[in-house]
């Protein structure tokens, strides 16, 4: 449990201002702990004194929950740090029943067809916007006559959201993206087993290196091969649906899971042939006899302690870099910071590897509590190939963000606000070249495509400088009628086909 030293304690209130369940009170300048503190530790990790400090105490009527790698001790009638389970009676409880449905996703629309009559690609632009659209037209679907409006349109609100599979560390969030010494976007917060860049933009576009950051945007989004700078970072020379090339190292795998994920999947193997395991990863790093995984194969803690700073059982922080693993450690000695003798043994195994399974050693634990690197078995080295071929191939991927919340709506109807709701309400499909679209909410139309599912080279630009999309709004001839389309620019789909 819990335990503060009162000394130490400066009351700054940072633990109770963190405490998920207000089990920290400050009495006389110093943070006291209720009864039903769950011992989830935030108040330790956020404590800038050092005066709080975890014991191996469960307090009597504690039930530990083994939900997640916090492992709350949470007492009668009270819910643990992350609020979903309570303890009934000594039982943990998930206090939410079972949803089997959400309501909140609005009413289908089946009757309209998921793929535009006529794609965009190849329309043309009607300017100014307040002309129809260049093409509106009409067939029948499953007995019921369908709408088709396209246009290609210019969009100043626009940009690509590029990702990038791989561990390696390619600059810090928010740093600026450069191509030819043009500034054309930033490094964005990454996401799973990726790197994020975000290229253009309209305050981008609009600004002095516009015209570079169209060409970039509308280069990526038609698979053309870019060679970008990341501001003190890596030189990224990336094509959307080909393996990243990061400082002129191709990446071939994305990683199968953090190193705490990693250890979860493969406890079972990886506890046949090794006394221990770190598996390195830049967020999180996984050592299997600590994890609650290990525990489940049956192992119990070695004694083993690798870099990184503790999260919660058998899960470290790592440090980003250009190391295994996409962390500072340069090699598998680095891996461990410490062996304690009073559980260790020499001779003990301890293999370190990535979650890619790209690289792999072994350790043994000598007399003195030091590391020695030994050579890799066989048998060993089958479950890091496990691991590998258990990871995705390594590929550039993105997404168009684009928003025709403007004028763009009125080559459509003469409503164009019943067309931004209609679209919302889901009345209105919109596609981009043949593509579906998700629909950012609140107001306006802004959406996102996968590029790769796009017509090819659909994407163009204007030197405006705005990017153009091929945009395509499907509808009932209903609808159409109802939100105030342009009924009568309505040609049969036939006809516009064979006008090509």
């Amino acid at each position: 449990m819990i335990v503060i030293e009162e000394s130490l304690c400066k009351g700054c209130g940072l633990c109770i201002k963190n405490c998920p369940t207000g089990a920290v009170t400050l009495h006389d300048r110093v943070a006291r702990l209720s009864t039903h503190c769950t011992g989830c530790g935030i108040c330790m990790r956020v404590c800038p004194c050092g005066a709080i400090r975890r014991d191996d105490v469960i307090p009597a009527g504690a039930a530990v929950c083994r939900s997640c790698p916090v492992q709350c001790a949470v007492q009668p009638g009270f819910e643990g740090a992350c609020r979903r389970y309570t303890n009934v009676n000594g039982t943990l409880v998930r206090n939410r029943a079972l949803v089997p449905a959400s309501y909140r996703a609005g009413r289908l629309y089946p009757e309209i067809p998921d793929r535009p009559l006529i794609t965009a690609v190849g329309a043309g632009t009607e300017y100014p916007c307040c002309r129809p659209a260049p093409h509106i037209v009409a067939d029948i679907v499953r007995d019921i006559e369908v709408i088709t409006v396209v246009t290609e349109a210019p969009l100043s609100y626009s940009g690509i959201k590029v990702k990038i599979d791989t561990n390696v560390h390619i600059g810090a969030e928010g740093a600026r993206v450069f191509r030819d010494g043009a500034v054309v976007g930033m490094v964005d917060t990454e996401e799973y087993g990726a790197k994020m860049l975000s290229i253009g933009g309209a305050n981008i576009l609009s600004g002095k290196h516009g015209f570079t950051a169209a060409r970039t945007i509308v280069g990526l989004a038609n698979g053309e091969r870019m060679v970008l700078q990341v501001e003190k970072g890596s030189t990224l020379d990336i094509a959307v649906g080909q393996p990243p090339v990061i400082d002129g190292v191709m990446q071939k795998k994305m990683r199968v899971g953090c190193g705490s994920a990693t250890i979860g999947m493969f406890a079972a193997q990886l506890s046949k042939v090794v006394d221990e395991a770190i598996v390195l990863d830049h967020h999180v790093i996984g050592l299997l006899s600590e994890h609650r995984a290990g525990e489940e194969v049956g192992m119990t803690y070695s004694g083993v302690i690798p870099n990184g700073r503790k999260s919660t059982r058998g899960r470290y922080f790592g440090d980003q870099g250009h190391g295994w693993g996409g962390t500072d450690i340069v090699g598998p000695l680095q891996a461990v910071k410490k062996v304690d003798m009073s559980m260790a043994r020499p001779g003990l195994r301890i293999l370190v590897t990535e979650t890619t399974g790209q690289q792999a050693g072994l350790l043994e634990v000598q007399p003195d509590g030091t590391v020695m690197e030994i050579p890799m078995t066989a048998t060993i080295q089958a479950v890091v190939d496990l691991i590998a071929a258990n990871c995705e191939e390594a590929r550039v991927s993105a997404v168009y963000v684009g928003g025709t919340g403007g004028s763009a709506r009125a080559g459509v109807t003469t409503y164009p606000l019943k067309l931004s709701q209609a679209v919302h309400e889901g009345e209105v499909k919109l596609t981009i070249g043949g593509a579906p679209t998700y629909i950012l909410p609140g107001g306006g139309i802004n959406f996102m495509v996968d590029v790769e599912k796009v017509v090819p080279g659909a994407f163009t630009w204007v030197a405006t400088p705005a990017t153009v999309a091929p945009v395509e709004y499907t509808m009932t001839r209903a609808t159409f009628e109802k939100i105030g389309g342009h009924t009568n620019a309505i040609k049969p789909v036939a006809t516009v086909k064979k006008e090509g």
